[in-house]
């Protein structure tokens, strides 16, 4: 299945003509294998992941039987709309409960509240939707996003798995090929379904979770990353199934699954910046500096877009067809944008709604431009324990840690390190005044020294709030009450911030 994805990437990039008649040849032998031999383990949990192949190929080929193949995967796969329906995963999950020395770990318990597996079957009703029409199971994945957010959402947008479902205290952490694979799904789920929230979603994960745990240079990353990280050493806390390495910055910490997965991140993310609507028209879904080329009705037509979001609001869209030519653009106004403003060639155009596709229909001439602007206002969300998490537009906040790097070894070009805090981290926070303060852009924005956004907030240390073997206890229930002097605190994005505290408790007023 794996393979099948990637010959599919393969193929767009380059247009090599051996791909499409060996995925043939591949899928009439399994059609004719999978009666006798049928999907187990990993390969039911997953079968919506082949599903994409499969279909992939029937829009190029035709071939009916794809449509049997895919229906059979589908028969044979793991029910994820009924897990979702009653789920049952509510609280943190432990080796005991899993069963996790029975069936080599691999029982159909320890599969489905597995953090991986949870996060590709994101795509899974989607997906199943383009065969089967109907409505109800495009709209079984925002079920399915409530529930696992409900009980298992973190405040840098993922949801806990490490390497199981575990909870929605920030100090348990999440895969990152959980991150990554979440990322595609949404990919996925976005371009079938159409929903601005779920490219809201995905910058979250993109802008924060996935710089958020490599280091600055992306030569060491971690198998979990925490919200609350205040220590990454070998200790065996807090994970519920994973070993002692699997919060370090390493080569492979813990197994090698995200080595070789982390990487499809921002290369996926890229191709799905923009997608073409069913009235031959371009969709604006996620934002970042890019250069599009594409064909409308036989017309060429060429993109820019400038922007340094997510650190800044603005965005500029220059529009360059081969021909004058009537389309429609729509650009996707984040629920959290409340204020923001289009014009067209200087001309400013209705106030657009948050939450929507803000949709621009004329007919484009070289050199046309769209301007809009996207209002970052720093805001507080309430979270686990009523603790409070920072935000501005896509970007969380987070306290950084004074950080020491100790080598664990020496691993060829890179190395794995073990990271201790200096600096005290133990603050609750007020949420009446938050400042944010802009920087100029720096080569490499998701670091500490290069950190182009800042937040101040009022703080107060709590001296009861400590860490246990490496972990940050649970935040304390708020709001809480402390003697200690006021502090100004200075928050960056996520990303920069190594060691961090996410979610704060929240100062009683």
């Amino acid at each position: 299945m794996v393979m099948l994805k990637a010959l599919t990437q393969y193929q767009e990039a380059t247009g090599d003509r051996r791909v499409i008649p060996v995925m043939q040849r591949y899928f009439a032998y399994q059609l004719a294998q999978l009666a006798t031999r049928p999907l187990r383990d990993w390969g039911r949990f997953r079968w919506h992941d082949e599903v994409v192949s499969v279909l992939w190929l029937y829009n190029r080929s035709g071939d009916p039987n794809l449509i049997e193949l895919a229906k059979l995967l589908h028969q044979q796969g793991y029910d994820w709309q009924a897990e979702f329906a009653d789920f049952k995963y509510t609280q943190r999950i432990t080796p005991e409960f899993i069963k996790l020395n029975e069936h080599n770990g691999l029982g159909d318990t320890a599969l489905a509240t597995h953090g991986v597996n949870n996060a590709m079957a994101l795509k899974a009703s989607p997906v199943w939707s383009l065969l089967s029409g109907k409505d109800e199971d495009r709209q079984a994945l925002l079920h399915q996003l409530s529930e696992i957010d409900h009980y298992h959402g973190l405040p840098n947008g993922i949801f806990s798995a490490d390497e199981h479902f575990a909870g929605r205290n920030p100090s348990q952490g999440t895969e990152l090929c959980t991150v990554v694979e979440t990322m595609f799904s949404l990919e996925i789920a976005l371009a079938v379904m159409g929903t601005p929230a779920l490219g809201d979603r995905l910058e979250r994960i993109a802008y924060n979770c996935l710089p958020g745990t490599f280091t600055d240079d992306m030569w060491a990353h971690q198998y979990n990353q925490q919200p609350n990280q205040v220590q990454c050493s070998l200790n065996h806390k807090p994970w519920t199934t994973d070993g002692p390495e699997s919060n370090l910055y390493g080569l492979e910490p813990n197994f090698g699954c995200c080595t070789a997965n982390f990487h499809q991140g921002w290369p996926k993310l890229t191709t799905s910046l923009w997608m073409t609507s069913s009235d031959d028209g371009l969709v604006a879904t996620v934002y970042g500096p890019c250069e599009l080329h594409t064909t409308i009705r036989n017309t060429a037509v060429h993109l820019t877009e400038e922007t340094d979001y997510p650190f800044r609001e603005k965005i500029h869209i220059a529009v360059h067809p081969e021909k004058s030519i009537n389309f429609p653009l729509q650009l996707r106004i984040p629920a959290w944008a409340k204020d923001a403003s289009i014009r067209v060639n200087g001309q400013t155009q209705p106030a657009p709604q948050p939450g929507t596709f803000a949709k621009i229909e004329r007919t484009w001439k070289q050199g046309d431009t769209v301007e809009f602007t996207l209002s970052l206002e720093a805001r507080a969300n309430k979270g686990f324990n009523n603790s409070i998490a920072f935000e501005r537009g896509p970007l969380v906040f987070s306290y950084p840690i004074g950080e020491d790097w100790l080598k664990l070894r020496d691993r060829g070009m890179t190395a794995d390190w073990q990271v201790y805090p200096t600096t005290q981290w133990n603050y609750a926070v007020s949420t009446d005044a938050i400042t944010a303060t802009e920087s100029p852009l720096a080569e490499s924005p998701f670091t500490l020294k290069g950190a182009p956004v800042k937040l101040e907030v009022k703080a107060r240390k709590v001296p009861t709030w400590v860490a246990e073997d490496g972990v940050a206890n649970p935040v304390p229930q708020s709001p809480v009450t402390t003697d200690q002097p006021e502090e100004t605190l200075t928050l960056v994005p996520y990303a920069a911030a190594k060691l961090r505290i996410t979610a704060f408790p929240e100062l009683k007023s």
